[in-house]
């Protein structure tokens, strides 16, 4: 691992992972957003 810009499952990885923590802040912030 290490290649992030090459193609192929490093490219794969580091995209879906860029996605997972986008989707975690945006969560976190609307369950905080409805908490308070």
């Amino acid at each position: 691992m290490g290649e992030y810009t090459g193609g192929g499952y490093g490219g794969q990885f580091a995209f879906i992972l860029v996605i997972f923590v986008l989707l975690v802040i945006i969560g976190c912030a609307g369950f905080c957003g409805g908490v308070y």
